[in-house]
């Protein structure tokens, strides 16, 4: 790919601040399918979802570039705080959160769709996303969210706890219960 794919977050980070761009987007490309991903499951709308995708970055920059940003070798954790903040603050905005039905791509489907399946894989791929997308919407809205932060952002339960502001067992507790949640929709 190019020389930088090697580099840690850090260093790419280091070397942007630095006054190298291509590090910089390096970061972008490296975590952008896993944060876009957090910020469509939070919003549910993808069109509002490149918004807020675009605000966060914006913030990341200005951040960065102000010395807010701390070495912590949490990157993406971080990142996904500072979209977790821009949801929040367009829904106080807006005062409801939307009623859209989740489409997401993951990593894994977005290299999956580069690949030649099926029309029968295609169908069945899409029918499990909308079903996964439906049973969401289901949970209540603080179990959705913390479920979401947990496995799509890859979040750890302290950092969940940091980033809405909960203690860790409430965390542990909002996960645990969507996942009851879920199960029991599946049954």
């Amino acid at each position: 790919m190019n020389k930088y794919s090697d580099l840690t977050d850090q260093e790419l980070i280091h070397s942007y601040i630095a006054g190298n761009n291509l590090a910089f987007t390096t970061l972008v490309h490296r975590h952008k399918s896993r944060l876009f991903t957090t910020i469509v499951l939070l919003v549910r709308d993808r069109a509002l979802a490149e918004d807020i995708f675009q605000e966060v970055f914006i913030k990341i920059v200005n951040a960065l570039q102000s010395g807010q940003y701390t070495d912590n070798s949490r990157f993406l954790a971080w990142a996904v705080r500072i979209a977790h903040n821009c949801c929040i603050s367009h829904f106080r905005k807006v005062n409801s959160w939307s009623k859209v039905v989740v489409e997401y791509h993951d990593e894994i489907g977005d290299s999956m769709a580069h690949m030649e399946h099926s029309a029968e894989h295609h169908l069945i791929t899409q029918e499990i996303n909308q079903e996964i997308g439906e049973m969401l919407n289901q949970l209540p809205k603080l179990q959705r969210e913390a479920l979401i932060l947990r496995y799509y952002a890859d979040l750890s339960y302290k950092e969940i706890a940091q980033t809405v502001g909960i203690s860790i067992n409430t965390a542990l507790g909002r996960v645990r219960y969507a996942l009851m949640n879920l199960r029991k929709q599946v049954v």
